[in-house]
């Protein structure tokens, strides 16, 4: 927990919302923090580190231990970011009152698991930054049906630190040495000093839900975190966009149409490679010679060849499919061609908004002043309050520009919960944002 402004700070808040959404607020006090501390390093799990759980038995067993043992379940997985195409969950570190650690290696067991599932699909389980795991777990046939994300809680809580080593230094004194998180869990076997690392990360994860929680309980905020919670937990995956190619590093240094064919080209290529190995894009080419490629236009696998990088060893494999895509974007008419400038699913970039449309750019101002005003009140971050993006489509075209007969607060209720804002997200915001959106004309400015 990050140090708060004074001993005994109290938020006061009050709304002005319309009648036909009644909320009711009280002063949070915020708990004092104690004196700070030295923190105690912890360097090996209470236990000891478990053996890896890598056959049916041992899923079994792990699944009998974890049924038997009380209360909520802490839950971790590591993952090959970097190394690997897949977000798949390479180790799975489990804990649970009563019960112990377990460290399950879901490859080899992968259809194995529905013993682990019947046992520990029911509780309720304590991630920190649940989603980044649970895309993975859910593709092993795991899924919470309650959920406590200790780092959302945090924030809600109006922490400035939020990941773990922090919060478990601050909340619970206790040092958590990091330094494996980037590596690459894929590699089999795993070193002993990562075994060591993975299991301390779900050692104190039930201690630390326990102290978020009664914290977000003393503010008054348990209701708000429970409904994200549960946001977290029943979110869709997200659809990929169709234009992730123009995240290509180094992209904005090309000014011609073929150019950005080019690149389109190889990074598609490059992506279904990468998905055939299971191999990070980056490692198959990086983004700075797909780009290399679109300045220099090779016509043979010689000029290819002579560009950076295409003359190395892992990249001279793949030469013709590389020059392919080339000369395909070469080949393409200019009207099949992508556009030089993105096109934008929604509201054009803020920057852009004083000159196309002032009238917005001022309503948008006015809301995220007024959003700014309520996060330093209820100490939540802004973004924590509402999506920024849902914002911006609210202010740029999703409301009459003049309120209706005073439905200003209905209509902006419903373009919130149409935008998928929580219920508590807006009981906050639908007041504040009604008077900042339309201000009677003596406080328009």
């Amino acid at each position: 927990m990050a140090r708060r402004r004074a001993a005994g700070f109290r938020f006061t808040y009050v709304t002005r919302i319309a009648p036909a959404l009644p909320v009711k607020f009280k002063t949070m006090s915020v708990p004092e923090e104690p004196e700070a501390t030295a923190a105690v390093p912890l360097l090996a799990p209470v236990d000891g580190v478990p053996p890896v759980s890598d056959s049916p038995a041992d899923i079994i067993d792990a699944a009998r231990r974890l049924a038997a043992g009380t209360g909520p379940l802490a839950v971790d997985a590591e993952r090959a970011s970097g190394f690997r195409y897949s977000n798949r969950a390479y180790l799975i570190q489990l804990r649970r009152e009563g019960a112990g650690s377990f460290l399950i290696d879901p490859i080899p067991v992968a259809e194995d698991l529905a013993p682990l599932a019947e046992a520990i699909n029911g509780l309720e389980w304590v991630l920190h930054s649940a989603d980044q795991d649970l895309p993975g777990l859910a593709e092993l046939g795991l899924h919470p049906t309650r959920l406590f994300d200790t780092e959302l809680g945090g924030r809600l809580a109006g922490y400035e630190r939020v990941g773990l080593a922090a919060m478990v230094e601050k909340l619970l004194g206790r040092e958590l040495k990091k330094g494996h998180g980037a590596a690459d869990w894929s590699t089999r076997p795993l070193p002993d000093e990562w075994l060591n690392y993975a299991a301390l990360d779900v050692e104190l994860l039930l201690e630390l839900r326990d102290a978020v929680a009664a914290d977000l309980e003393s503010q008054g905020k348990s209701d708000w975190a429970a409904q994200e919670f549960e946001h977290v937990r029943a979110a869709e995956p997200s659809a990929p966009k169709s234009d992730r190619w123009r995240r290509t590093s180094g992209i904005h240094t090309l000014r011609r149409a073929r150019q950005l064919g080019i690149v389109r080209e190889l990074w598609i290529t490059r992506d279904r490679l990468a998905r055939l190995r299971d191999v990070a894009p980056a490692r198959i080419l990086p983004d700075s010679a797909i780009v290399a490629a679109a300045t220099g236009e090779p016509k043979t696998i010689a000029q290819l060849r002579a560009l950076p990088v295409f003359g190395g060893p892992r990249q001279r494999r793949y030469s013709r499919e590389w020059l392919g895509a080339v000369d395909r974007a070469r080949a393409l008419p200019d009207n099949e061609l992508p556009p030089l400038t993105q096109p934008f699913d929604g509201p054009p970039p803020v920057n852009r908004w004083e000159r196309r449309d002032p009238a917005a750019a001022a309503r948008l101002q006015r809301a995220r002043s007024a959003m700014t005003d309520l996060s330093g009140e209820v100490a939540v971050p802004v973004e924590n309050l509402l999506m920024p993006d849902l914002l911006r489509r609210m202010c740029w075209d999703g409301l009459p520009r003049t309120a209706v007969n005073g439905r200003a607060p209905a209509l902006i209720d419903e373009f919130l919960a149409t935008g998928g804002a929580r219920p508590w997200q807006r009981e906050l915001a639908v007041g504040r944002l009604a008077e900042a959106l339309y201000p009677a004309p003596d406080d328009d400015a």
